[in-house]
């Protein structure tokens, strides 16, 4: 007996998280319950002569429980106590508490605010089913805290969702990084380009001594834009990736004349290309007849690709709008030298404006925007799947606040800098959006094999697929051992009504009457899960989604755009609509003129920057635990193997295709 221990040392670390407002100077306290059922009494944390619990600060405190037979805690309740009038709020994200005899760690993580008189009351790790969850109470009024900031505003312009104001939970203390306008003047100041003596460019060498790095060096596009053989790559490692489909039949608008395209077929007729799967088409109809900004207009062409015996992707032929006609004719790279280049500027800019709208802005940015909204609403913090995704949510609705104005607003960046403007480009995202699935353009395997596009025999030398293939796998692998781990009997995922409530809200088959919900398709059994093997997949496909899918669409921008003959997002008058000989000058005057032309470059270097940790190397840690933190350790293991296969791959490419190695992968959408 006396040698009995008089108390328990614990070392206590609380880390406030990083939003604005965030700190407090009202009283914190803990109370801590341990494995055998002992309760410690209320544990006031605080330092003398330190302001503790500021935003983003990591405060340590020392506590003693002076019952000595208090063993290691596993639960803990949090509390915060008003010391004046105001009600001063904070937002906690974790309590670390370390057993100073055993060194033993127990993680509490938080991420809740906590409201005076209110104690969050939480497990250790805290990864709990709503089934199995002892708080009941607790957690029903979280959700509905939750449902109450994050509200869905439906978006007539672009027919999807958005939430109707920025909660408090996404107000980032350093977002001022994202003010986009400060940023561009200040790069142009630098630059020292705001003045010109003209204000068109007067011939391609008279542009390219706009670049002057560090900010704005020569984007790698520029060396050979003039190329077939470039502009059939950027078609597989270039912005827009995911358009090129095998071609099975010519479609009956498109007015290919054999005798022209067959001579470019190295000895196959049009039929027998179309039998060995040599030829791919990219139709861009969702382009007809596209309302733009101040009545400007688009093509909406149709391109038809072979791949050549030097396994090279070769455009063929180019008809720029949907009906044939007189004055639409197919254009092929027989026709004049720079009349075809000039079609193939047409092309892109078509091709520009599908992805900036639908590609970039629709399907990472906007359908991030609908899963987090839905998450928020359906799932608790302390719910495994919310804690797993979490990581891949962090600055997605703050960064789309702030760039929605110069993308979607008139009179901004779009309407100046691009054709469609900020009319067409809501209008691409509504027509795109109504035919989009998650099971077919979400899901990464599934749409490559829809497009006819998954076999490398068929189509070599596509970097994004074969990248992309293997950086799924790895987050695949990671989702099913931590969804396997919670979910090892169908009966726990009918009975987990978060888990149902998420991806109904987000289905296509809206539960109350007038409800405004996301209307995602393609989602299992019209927004229903029965099986573990469903939520792996969706899991899979909404992290991949705004990880690798933004990051593929996202940072080459400045590479692909920024010199604008190669892939223009503005031109100037009609396209050709004959094949009279054209000249370079003809070509100039169609390019932006010089204050467009630095304004893009300015907008798309900023979009091609990178804020954030790569895939795997979390900015706040939600997930804790021992069988949590063996399938993060072998994530970052596999991470890491296929970052070391991308790099030998980059040593026999041509050109290194960089944007889906794992280092260059944000988790989460921040630009």
């Amino acid at each position: 007996m006396g040698n009995k221990p008089s108390k328990r040392n614990f070392t206590v670390y609380v880390k406030t998280g990083d939003r604005l407002g965030m700190g407090t100077d009202d009283t914190i306290s803990v109370v801590l319950k341990d494995d055998s059922g002992l309760r410690s009494p209320k544990c006031k944390l605080n330092n003398l002569l330190k302001n503790d619990f500021e935003t983003d600060q990591l405060d340590k405190f020392k506590i003693a429980i002076k019952d000595g037979n208090f063993g290691d805690p596993v639960y803990m309740e949090l509390r915060r106590d008003k010391c004046g009038l105001i009600d001063d709020k904070w937002y906690c994200e974790f309590v670390r508490v370390i057993n100073e005899k055993t060194n033993q760690v127990h993680m509490f993580p938080i991420h809740r605010w906590v409201r005076a008189g209110c104690p969050i009351k939480v497990k250790e790790d805290d990864a709990v089913l709503p089934q199995d969850d002892e708080n009941v109470i607790q957690r029903q009024e979280e959700l509905q805290r939750k449902r109450d900031m994050y509200v869905p505003a439906f978006k007539e312009a672009t027919g999807m969702i958005m939430v109707a104001h920025l909660p408090k939970d996404d107000m980032f203390s350093f977002s001022a990084q994202w003010d986009l306008k400060s940023l561009e003047l200040k790069l142009k100041l630098e630059h020292r380009l705001t003045v010109y003596k003209t204000e068109r460019w007067t011939s391609l060498e008279d542009l390219k001594n706009i670049y002057k790095p560090p900010h704005f060096p020569i984007p790698s596009v520029m060396a050979n834009w003039r190329s077939d053989k470039e502009f059939g790559t950027q078609r597989l490692s270039g912005c827009n990736p995911a358009m090129i489909r095998l071609c099975t039949k010519i479609p009956p608008n498109f007015a290919v004349d054999e005798k022209d395209v067959e001579p470019l077929l190295e000895g196959l007729t049009v039929s027998e290309a179309i039998e060995k799967k040599r030829l791919f088409i990219i139709d861009h109809k969702v382009l007809k007849d596209l309302p733009c900004t101040d009545g400007r207009k688009i093509v909406a062409p149709i391109a038809l690709f072979f791949v050549n015996n030097d396994k090279y992707l070769m455009p063929v032929a180019i008809q720029l709008n949907q009906d044939p006609a007189p004055n639409n004719p197919v254009f092929y790279p027989t026709d004049p030298e720079y009349t075809w280049l000039l079609v193939k500027c047409y092309f892109n800019l078509a091709d520009a404006a599908v992805h900036e709208s639908a590609s970039h802005l629709g399907f990472t940015h906007l359908i991030g925007e609908i899963i987090v909204i839905a998450a928020n609403r359906s799932l608790s913090p302390s719910h495994p799947i919310f804690r797993l995704l979490a990581p891949h949510f962090l600055y997605l609705i703050a960064i789309n606040n702030k760039g929605m104005t110069p993308l979607l607003s008139p009179g901004e960046f779009t309407d100046i800098n691009m054709t469609i403007g900020s009319v067409g480009m809501a209008y691409i995202i509504k027509r795109s959006f109504s035919t989009w699935r998650l099971d077919i353009e979400g899901s990464l395997p599934t749409d490559l094999l829809v497009r006819g596009v998954s076999d490398p025999e068929v189509l070599p030398n596509y970097p994004y697929r074969d990248d992309a293939l293997i950086l799924r796998e790895a987050i695949y692998d990671y989702v099913k051992e931590v969804v396997d781990l919670h979910y090892d009997h169908p009966r726990k995922i009918a009975a987990d009504h978060e888990l149902q409530e998420w991806i109904r809200f987000m289905g296509t088959k809206p539960k109350f009457e007038g409800e405004v919900i996301g209307r995602m398709k393609g989602l299992p059994n019209d927004g229903h899960f029965k099986t573990a093997e469903e939520i792996t997949t969706v899991v899979t496909d909404f992290i991949f989604i705004c990880s690798a899918g933004h990051a593929a669409s996202n940072f080459g921008q400045y590479n692909s755009y920024g010199f604008p003959p190669a892939y223009p997002i503005w031109m100037n008058g009609a396209p050709p609509q004959d094949k009279t000989p054209l000249t370079e000058a003809d070509i100039v005057k169609k390019l932006p003129n010089k204050d467009q032309t630095l304004g893009i470059m300015v907008f798309t270097k900023i979009l091609s920057t990178r804020g954030s940790k790569p895939l795997g190397d979390f900015e706040v840690q939600y997930m804790h635990g021992s069988a949590y933190h063996r399938a993060l350790k072998k994530f970052r293991a596999e991470l890491k193997r296929v970052g070391d296969i991308i790099d030998k791959r980059n040593e026999t490419r041509e050109e290194k295709y960089l944007w889906l190695h794992p280092r260059e992968v944000p988790n989460s959408i921040t630009i």
